[in-house]
């Protein structure tokens, strides 16, 4: 029988600022908590055959869905299905920071991205790819 995995997602966001960081990964499932500083964004994308939630931990925003805007805070969840163009942008003063279940896994087990640039490069370079089996 597996052990449980807790995190306190609170808490992880205050110990790490990263861009993005692989927090669990799993057979069908990845979970991902993300930073996005003032004035950023995750980047327009689309995962053609993964399905993404995200729920939003502190800092405000704005979800980009299919040519739809919605503000987005503390306490949102957003459903992004697989196949969905989608950007999330921080149009607030401080960090905005979510967690992201991913199914199945998108990202490299234990992958940590400091920065949107980091992460470009290692999606771009393959360094970023999700484990196979």
């Amino acid at each position: 029988m597996a052990s449980v995995i807790h995190y306190t997602i609170a808490t992880e966001a205050e110990k790490h600022d990263d861009f993005r960081r692989v927090l669990w990964t799993g057979k069908n499932t990845q979970l991902v908590i993300m930073t996005i500083p003032p004035g950023g964004e995750i980047g327009a994308e689309v995962h053609e055959d993964i399905d993404q939630i995200l729920t939003f931990v502190s800092g405000t925003g704005e979800a980009r869905i299919s040519g739809s805007k919605r503000a987005v805070a503390q306490g949102d969840l957003v459903v992004v299905p697989a196949g969905t163009k989608h950007n999330f942008v921080n149009t607030g003063p401080n960090p905005l920071v979510l967690y992201t279940v991913y199914g199945p896994p998108e990202h490299a087990d234990g992958a940590v991205h400091r920065t949107k640039e980091e992460a470009d490069e290692a999606e771009e370079s393959g360094k970023d790819e999700p484990p196979t089996s």
